[in-house]
């Protein structure tokens, strides 16, 4: 079915790489009007240069600064007369974020500041041009390990994805009156750049978590971005407040597949 976000505005935050590339080359190519919001320019405007012409544009944008926040809201509302959906995707994953017993302040810090901040500022700066138009859609990325425990430890990205979680529930309550509807998409582990290079420098790293997966591979961005492309549709009118789980049946799994 084409034209699934058709006269929808959407911001996309982390979309100039990975699974928020993915889904700004599908929304815009269902019929919406995509801010395409990264740190990184350049990454922002090559996402912008596979969307369909004048579907997209580019921002730079730190989710950790607030006042950018802010402005990208607003310039995104400019632009396009109003915003619709907001997919929360930014987050990182870095090194030094590791056992509890490892991890600096500073790298937890770092941590929390991108992927649970942030989050809290684009819903606090996104709600509002949400609750202008009367309503909309708000998807935000948590994680399977918000779900469980993984004794190969992230510390500080597995508590930011938790606190996503619960976020996110509670927004879906407070707003769902006003036809907000806000659910956590919470991935499985999907093949982006970021895992393959982590599991590239460590095979055993990667054989050890692959025999947990009940399928057995990696899921595939689009495979998440299918999932988001529903949430941010019309089509999930009654779907609030939900874990969205796609993650191929990893938190379904009691024992190791044979």
């Amino acid at each position: 079915m084409a034209g699934r976000l058709e006269g929808k505005v959407c911001v996309i935050t982390g979309a100039g790489g990975g699974m928020g590339r993915e889904a700004a080359i599908v929304f815009s190519a269902e019929g919406a009007r995509v801010c395409v919001a990264d740190v990184a320019l350049a990454a922002a405007e090559e996402t912008v240069g596979l969307c369909p012409e004048g579907s997209a544009f580019a921002f730079q944008l730190d989710v950790a600064d607030e006042a950018a926040v802010e402005t990208m809201m607003a310039a995104t509302a400019e632009r396009f007369g109003g915003i619709d959906v907001l997919y929360n995707n930014a987050g990182i994953s870095p090194d030094d974020d590791a056992s509890i017993l490892d991890t600096s302040a500073e790298a937890w810090q770092r941590v929390q500041d991108v992927n649970t901040k942030g989050v809290f500022f684009c819903c606090k700066h996104g709600i509002p041009h949400l609750l202008a138009r009367g309503g909309g859609s708000v998807i935000n990325v948590a994680s399977f390990v918000a779900i469980l425990g993984a004794a190969t430890s992230q510390i500080s990205y597995t508590a930011s994805k938790g606190a996503v979680l619960s976020l996110s529930r509670e927004l879906g309550v407070q707003f769902a009156r006003q036809g907000i509807r806000v659910n956590a998409l919470c991935p499985g582990p999907i093949e982006t750049p970021l895992l393959l290079n982590i599991f590239g420098d460590n095979p055993e790293a990667y054989e050890r978590r692959r025999i947990h997966w009940p399928m057995g591979r990696l899921g595939k961005p689009r495979e998440i971005v299918n999932a988001a492309l529903f949430l941010a549709s019309d089509e999930a009118s009654f779907v609030n407040g939900a874990t969205f789980v796609v993650d191929g049946g990893i938190t379904a799994a009691y024992v190791t597949p044979e």
